[in-house]
């Protein structure tokens, strides 16, 4: 008998949890993660564990070695810093062709996201914000109109993607961000692919200040769920 499928939204929840906890080091790199563990934890089927230690390691948060299963794969900020910079310029190029090939139902579609991405902006939250945004970057990939192209910054897309969301806790990146999506709509409705590239490009690319931010945000993450802070939190807390 075929092990229970578990429910899409609670499928999404471990995924994220298991993203955010190597993100903020709770679980460090070269940890293993035992699947009939999580399994317990999350209260589902070992399968829909496996499902996601898989995406997870097509994403390169974690290598899946043969007799020791998963482990947490080591994310220097260089390499992090790199995989932006390709990001950036897949995305310029998606912006440059959408700006030439989108249909009037696709500039509607990426109009409606934006709407609901100022509408998470005003509320503060940053996970519809985060989850609108994942649409409107998506959107724009599929209006290229290049299948090949869309593929590789998806797949790219989804390795950064807890990067991207922690991101988004920077003071004032919400806003920005909207601001960002704003300038790139406009560029996109005048038809002006170099405009809408270099504007892609701004807004995907982790440099400067920005980068120096990011960095530091992981490395107080990380250094927050040391076994010793962890211990010290417990002891405040009773």
């Amino acid at each position: 008998m075929p092990a229970p499928r578990v429910a899409p939204k609670r499928s999404h929840a471990v995924r994220e949890t298991l993203e955010e906890r190597i993100v903020d080091g709770t679980y460090a790199p070269g940890t293993r993660l035992d699947e009939v563990a999580l399994a317990k934890e999350f209260g589902v089927s070992r399968t829909p564990i496996r499902e996601t230690l898989i995406q997870l390691s097509s994403s390169g948060m974690i290598d899946l070695r043969p007799r020791r299963g998963a482990i947490v794969a080591e994310m220097s900020p260089h390499r992090l810093c790199e995989m932006f910079e390709v990001m950036a310029e897949l995305e310029a190029m998606c912006g440059r062709l959408a700006a030439r090939r989108m249909t009037d139902e696709e500039h509607a579609a990426l109009a409606a996201v934006h709407e609901r991405c100022e509408e998470a902006r005003d509320s503060a939250s940053i996970d519809d914000y985060f989850a609108h945004n994942e649409d409107f970057h998506r959107l724009i990939y599929a209006a290229s109109h290049n299948a090949f192209l869309v593929e590789q910054a998806s797949s790219l897309q989804r390795r950064l993607r807890p990067y991207r969301r922690l991101q988004l806790r920077l003071r004032n990146r919400l806003k920005n961000s909207y601001s960002e999506h704003q300038a790139i709509v406009d560029a996109l409705a005048e038809g002006d692919g170099e405009l809408a590239a270099q504007r892609l490009r701004s807004h995907v690319i982790v440099q400067g200040e920005r980068y120096g931010d990011l960095v530091a945000s992981l490395a107080l993450m990380h250094e927050a769920n040391t076994p010793a802070k962890r211990r010290a939190s417990k002891r405040a807390r009773r």
